[in-house]
């Protein structure tokens, strides 16, 4: 079954985005008319995310506000606001601060700077469907290296038999990227530290018990990390 809570990730400083987030965040930077954080959120409502628990930190006011503003529209899915302001606490360490607003089952994970364009079914309830928490702890969302733009060139990824993510070794090329979006059982960052901490060693730790799998929907993935990103996704989206 399909997630019915998210935690979307928009509490990072955006410097490589800057001079665009010299007076915003990075979420609320426009990509085709429309903020970044939009794009996420309007992707996992489409898939039935009901709740979506969101960090901040870099101008949490603004963010605050254009998610009270767009509930206000009738726009789903519901906001719940975790509190980074102190300190940002990074991929894991926001998961991990979020834990209390979370629940007690799977939950959508997903950035906020990743565009696509399918090509046929819809990418998240790709990942959904490959959701099986009897053998694995996260799924993740790829992409092949020739399918996106903005990410690894050299790839991080290797997808093994029945979907078991493989992270390359030092050296190697790998044919798949992670694009941003993940169903994960959250309490796998429970025992990490205190404060910020990213994710990756913590999926390396558990792909080694095979734990992580993936699926790599048809489509285009576009990393906006850049003002130069941003304009080559627009004119993507212009060609769709």
């Amino acid at each position: 079954m399909a997630p019915k809570i998210a935690m979307v990730l928009a509490a990072g400083l955006g410097t490589r985005m800057r001079p665009l987030t010299n007076d915003r965040p990075k979420a609320l930077v426009e990509v085709a008319g429309k903020p970044l954080i939009d794009h996420m959120l309007d992707r996992l409502a489409a898939a039935g995310v009901e709740t979506a628990v969101v960090n901040v930190h870099y101008f949490a006011d603004l963010v605050e506000a254009h998610l009270k503003a767009r509930e206000t529209k009738g726009l789903g899915p519901r906001i719940v606001i975790s509190d980074e302001r102190p300190k940002a606490l990074e991929t894991g360490g926001g998961i991990k601060h979020a834990l209390p607003l979370l629940g007690d089952g799977p939950v959508f994970v997903a950035n906020i700077d990743s565009i696509w364009i399918e090509h046929g079914a819809a990418a998240v309830d790709a990942v959904a469907a490959a959701w099986d928490p009897a053998t694995m702890d996260v799924c993740l969302m790829l992409a092949s290296t020739s399918g996106s733009l903005g990410f690894h060139d050299s790839g991080d990824i290797f997808l093994l038999e029945d979907g078991v993510v493989r992270f390359k070794d030092a050296g190697e090329r790998a044919p798949l990227v992670y694009v941003g979006v993940h169903i994960c059982k959250p309490e796998i960052t429970a025992d990490g530290p205190d404060g910020p901490f990213s994710l990756l060693p913590l999926w390396k730790r558990l792909a080694a018990d095979h734990r992580v799998h993936g699926v790599a929907p048809d489509g285009l993935w576009m990393h906006v990390g850049d003002p130069d990103a941003k304009l080559a996704a627009e004119a993507r989206l212009a060609e769709r």
